[in-house]
C-alpha cells in the first residue's frame, strides 16, 4: 500500500510544478527533480538512483503538462509555432542520444551537478535581464536544427522540459518573453517523449528498484504528480499573460537560484 501522506506530498508537489509549469514554460521538471530526490532518498533508494529515478519520472509528468500548458498559450496565440518545426527535430535526435546513451553511463552525482550548473546559468541569465542586440534574429533551419539538439541532450541529462535554455535562447534571439514561455510549453511535448522512451530502453533489466517502478520511472509519483499539474498548468499559463515582463523573468530566477542549490549540495555530498 502507498501511504496517505506520500499521496499528499505527491499532489502538493503536481499541483505547485504544474502552476509553474505554465508559468514559466519550464515543464515543471527542475521543480520536481529536486523534491523527487528527497522523497526517494528518504525512503531508502540510493543517491545515484534517486537522482536518475527523480529526472526520468519528472521528465514523464511533462509529457501530460506540456499538452494542458501548450493548449492555453495556443489560445492566446502566443506559441510560435514555426520555431516549434525547426527546433523539434533537433530536440529528438538530442533527446534520444541523451537519455539513452550519456544518462545510463554517467553517475547520479555527476548528473545533479550538472543540473546544478545549468540551472543557476539560466537563472543568472534571466535575473540580470539582459538585452539582445536589436539586429538579433532566430537562426535559420540547420542552426534551429542544431539548438533543438543541444536543448533536448541537455534536457534529458536533467530532467527538465528544456525551457531553462530555450526560453533565454529565444529571447537572447529577441523572441518576446511571452512567446518564448509559450513555445517552451509547446517544445516539452517531443522532449518528454523522446527521452522517457530512451530512459525506459536504457533501464531494461536493471535490479534494486523500489517498489512500484517501471525501470527508472517511479509511478506512484507519475501519476499523482502528472493528474494534479494538468489541473494547475493552465492556470499558470493564463497567469503569465498577465504578469509584466520584468517580473515574470526575476520569478522565473529566483525560483531557478533556490533549486541549483540544493541539486549542488546532493551532487557534492555522495
Amino acid at each position: 500500500m502507498i501511504d496517505i501522506a506520500l499521496v499528499l506530498e505527491l499532489a502538493a508537489l503536481g499541483l505547485c510544478g504544474g502552476f509553474l509549469a505554465g508559468l514559466l514554460g519550464i515543464g515543471g521538471g527542475m521543480i520536481l527533480v529536486p523534491f523527487i530526490t528527497y522523497m526517494l532518498s528518504h525512503r531508502g533508494v540510493s543517491p545515484d538512483l534517486a537522482v536518475k529515478m527523480a529526472i526520468a519520472t519528472s521528465m514523464a509528468t511533462i509529457i501530460f503538462t506540456s499538452v494542458s500548458s501548450v493548449r492555453a498559450h495556443h489560445k492566446k496565440g502566443a506559441v510560435r509555432w514555426d520555431l516549434v518545426k525547426g527546433l523539434a527535430p533537433g530536440i529528438v535526435l538530442g533527446s534520444m542520444i541523451g537519455s539513452l546513451g550519456i544518462f545510463a553511463l554517467i553517475k547520479g552525482s555527476s548528473l545533479a551537478l550538472l543540473f546544478a550548473a545549468f540551472v543557476g546559468f539560466s537563472a543568472t541569465q534571466m535575473f540580470l535581464d539582459k538585452k539582445p542586440a536589436a539586429a538579433r534574429q532566430m537562426p535559420g533551419l540547420a542552426g534551429q536544427v542544431g539548438a533543438g539538439g543541444v536543448i533536448g541532450l541537455i534536457s534529458g541529462l536533467v530532467g527538465a522540459g528544456g525551457g531553462f535554455i530555450s526560453v533565454p535562447f529565444m529571447t537572447w534571439c529577441n523572441v518576446a518573453i511571452h512567446n518564448a514561455v509559450a513555445t517552451s510549453a509547446a517544445l516539452g511535448f517531443p522532449i518528454a517523449l523522446a527521452n522517457v522512451s530512451g530512459y525506459i530502453l536504457a533501464s531494461v533489466g536493471m535490479s534494486d528498484l523500489p517498489p512500484y517502478s517501471f525501470g527508472y520511472l517511479w509511478l506512484p509519483a507519475l501519476g499523482v504528480i502528472a493528474s494534479c499539474s494538468v489541473l494547475m498548468a493552465p492556470v499558470g499559463a493564463s497567469a503569465a499573460h498577465k504578469l509584466p515582463v520584468k517580473k515574470l523573468k526575476r520569478v522565473f530566477a529566483s525560483v531557478l537560484y533556490a533549486l541549483a542549490f540544493y541539486m549542488l549540495y546532493k551532487g557534492l555530498s555522495h
